[in-house]
């Protein structure tokens, strides 16, 4: 009874946390929802302790890549008087998570809008939508003179008297897909509901702003995926988070710095060790288990890139932000947070939003130790894992008054390729002294992150910790992109993507057809076509351990064509029957919009459904065959690939059929409505029971308008 009582309890604590609405940012190599109420908390969106890891995916292409855990936005005053409970506070605090969620009566939702400087393509495979951005790229308004590809413009009014106007930026050019800008504006417009049935204007005293990250990298070798990596590194136990810039007038040896000489005040995570690690050296995450790829090797990190110094002055003001102090994200503080309970408003203002910064971060503190055993000085335990904490302020705001805070979030780190360069080699031991060049900051993240050992951790760990440096040109990208719209200009942007992207499945052929407006951009250059076999992110690399080298993949699996302007269809003629096919289409000019080539998104025209050759019904019924027969495990990824390694086809069919599938002994397993008038059709070996076929003797049987017909097949397991 006490079991089903707690459960029913976190089910009513996170009910609320999952009915706001949301938006996607996905059109470049950084993906992530954002929240109508302002701050995406754990398990926000869908409300599935499955989704733990949910959101700030990078790189996006590929599956699983989720490196966010958790969010919180907290907004504090001082000497506060709240007119709906008519009642002065020491100090009061509004709570947007980390997982508290109050869209009644404390983050009030006013308005969740995507702007985009075009829609979304029409992503078509055999007459049906298919495409991620069907649900990932909602846009509600097109703005050609957008100044970025897709904005998010987001109003929460909050029970605190403030509201806040939340605007993110996404941008789809090559060379800025790893950031979103995110700019808050907060006003003292004295309303506490949503239309401002109750209002108070008063003068806020203190006010700060305090936000809460709590990071978990990655998803893809965690218990709900991979399953490679310990099991609480899921929600960030292991997490290391550091801070770079907290003091401009006295900068540390791992500070960096804009081109302009000016200090980079941003904070940053990665994988650290896990005291349950099986082997202990799982930095990058590698799959020791598997073919040794590092599933974990990420950085992501925020850098804050303006803070007004106050309401009347909207200069940036290089001491904010005021607060760098990292919280363990299992403290109570973090949970049960109530907007009227003023002693825990005071001991979240006192002692977390408005403390200052450590003397060490909690990163330095841990050094080379287990991130997962870390406890916090001041409160002598760790039991969910840290997060990182900023807050802006105290700032002094007169009804009416308000201040802007702009943000990049980041992620960035070794490309695919190097992961499974990288981390084969140290599995297998046969890599060479091939060693990145070094910085100041891979130096202090070597030399106090990693564990001394032998010659293979310190190759992988080396590799590894260049993710540190990659994330720091990301920031100063994001810095130089937030200068010109300051000053009302916009990036290059790449050709857009055609309007329609269709695929045809055929008997001989998959034929493509798309519309040509793209044409008209300037310097428009021409199509790159995109065919992967098996799977919508297969790779077009492999790594060569014996040359120690990545080289592309056979063509057959991942092959591109360049097109030239006034090409608008293509037939592909080599694929295989059988075999699954997705396909993306990029746009590309000639360079001279940004003295390098712009390509457009991947992602705009991305196919989630796969083509595949089906040819016409069988004339006789003596050619209908199961391919392959025998079905042998030992082979089962050389026969319709790692994506369908289950598969058997049955090949010329009459155009409608029912297959009945039977043991030997007449148990019948599955049953297949043929339909759709071709000759093939693909069995995923389960049974009507959802449970995968052992290996036997089967007899399939095919029930036609004019007759009978039975085979058989074998599988081994």
């Amino acid at each position: 009874m006490i079991s089903s009582i707690r459960y029913l309890v976190l089910f009513l604590t996170f009910s609320a946390s999952y009915s706001q609405a949301v938006k996607w940012m996905s059109i470049g190599n950084l993906h992530n929802w954002y929240s109508a109420a302002g701050c995406e908390i754990e398990i926000g969106r869908t409300g599935q302790l499955t989704d733990q890891q949910d959101g700030l995916r990078w790189p996006a292409f590929y599956r699983v890549q989720d490196n966010q855990a958790a969010k919180g936005l907290w907004l504090g005053a001082k000497n506060f008087y709240d007119p709906v409970v008519s009642k002065e506070y020491e100090h009061k605090v509004v709570h947007a998570g980390p997982r508290h969620l109050d869209i009644e009566g404390e983050t009030i939702p006013i308005e969740l809008t995507m702007y985009g400087r075009f829609d979304h393509p029409n992503v078509l495979v055999d007459g049906d939508p298919s495409t991620n951005l069907q649900y990932l790229d909602q846009v509600d308004i097109v703005d050609a003179d957008l100044i970025s590809d897709r904005k998010i413009y987001n109003v929460v009014q909050t029970s605190i008297g403030v509201k806040m106007k939340r605007t993110i930026y996404s941008f789809s050019h090559p060379s800025h897909q790893n950031y979103h800008i995110q700019e808050y504006v907060f006003i003292n417009n004295g309303c506490f509901d949503k239309d401002c049935n109750t209002k108070y204007d008063q003068t806020l005293e203190g006010f700060q702003v305090y936000l809460q990250y709590r990071y978990a990298i990655s998803r893809e070798g965690m218990v709900y995926d991979g399953n490679w990596l310990p099991q609480s590194a899921a929600w960030g136990h292991n997490t290391m988070n550091d801070v770079i810039g907290e003091n401009p007038d006295s900068p540390s040896i791992n500070d960096q710095f804009y081109e302009d000489g000016s200090i980079i005040r941003g904070l940053f995570s990665w994988h650290g060790y896990h005291s349950s690690a099986d082997p202990p050296e799982n930095l990058g995450g590698p799959d020791f288990g598997g073919d040794g790829h590092l599933g974990a090797a990420q950085f992501v990190g925020v850098v804050t890139l303006h803070a007004d110094k106050g309401p009347n002055d909207k200069t940036d003001d290089i001491y904010q932000p005021s607060t760098t102090w990292f919280i363990t994200s299992d403290d109570p503080t973090t949970s049960g947070n109530l907007q009227y309970n003023g002693t825990k408003s005071t001991n979240e203002y006192t002692n977390y939003m408005t403390v200052g910064h450590p003397e060490r971060s909690q990163a330095e503190i841990v050094g080379t130790g287990n991130a997962n055993q870390f406890n916090d000085p001041r409160t002598g335990s760790n039991p969910g894992g840290t997060s990182q904490g900023i807050g802006f302020g105290p700032y002094t705001l007169q009804p009416g008054d308000s201040i802007r805070i702009v943000l990049a979030e980041a992620a960035s780190g070794l490309s695919r390729s190097m992961c499974y360069k990288v981390g084969q080699n140290w599995k297998n031991q046969v890599h060479t002294d091939e060693l990145p060049e070094s910085s100041s900051l891979h130096s202090h993240m070597m030399d106090n992150y990693h564990r001394p050992s032998d010659s293979h951790n310190y190759y992988k760990n080396s590799w590894v910790f260049t993710g540190a440096d990659s994330l720091v040109e990301v920031f100063k990208k994001a810095k130089e992109n937030f200068k010109l719209i300051e000053s009302g200009q916009s990036l290059p942007h790449p050709p857009r993507p055609p309007s329609l992207f269709n695929v045809e499945s055929g008997g001989d052929k998959i034929t493509l057809d798309w519309e040509n407006e793209s044409e008209s951009e300037p310097g428009f250059a021409g199509y790159n076509l995109y065919r992967l076999k098996f799977k919508p992110d297969t790779t077009l690399f492999y790594y060569d351990i014996n040359l120690n080298q990545v080289n592309p993949i056979d063509n057959s699996i991942a092959t591109v064509w360049s097109l030239d302007p006034g090409i608008t269809q293509f037939e592909d003629k080599t694929a295989e029957r059988g075999f699954d096919y997705y396909y993306f289409l990029e746009t590309f000019d000639d360079g001279t919009n940004d003295n390098t080539r712009l390509n457009s998104s991947k992602f705009f025209t991305l196919t989630n459904k796969a083509a595949s050759l089906k040819r016409p019904p069988g004339e006789d019924y003596n050619d209908i065959r199961i391919v392959p027969n025998p079905f042998h495990i030992s082979s089962r990824d050389l026969q319709y690939g790692v994506s369908a390694s289950d598969r058997l086809m049955f090949l010329n069919i009459p155009p409608v059929c029912t297959i009945r599938i039977f043991t030997e002994r007449g148990d019948l397993v599955d049953i297949i409505e043929h339909l759709d008038g071709s000759g093939d059709e693909a069995w995923n070996s389960i049974t009507s029971s959802r449970q995968i076929i052992v290996s036997g003797i089967y007899i399939a049987h095919f029930e036609m308008p004019d007759g009978n017909a039975i085979r058989k097949f074998a599988v081994v397991r």
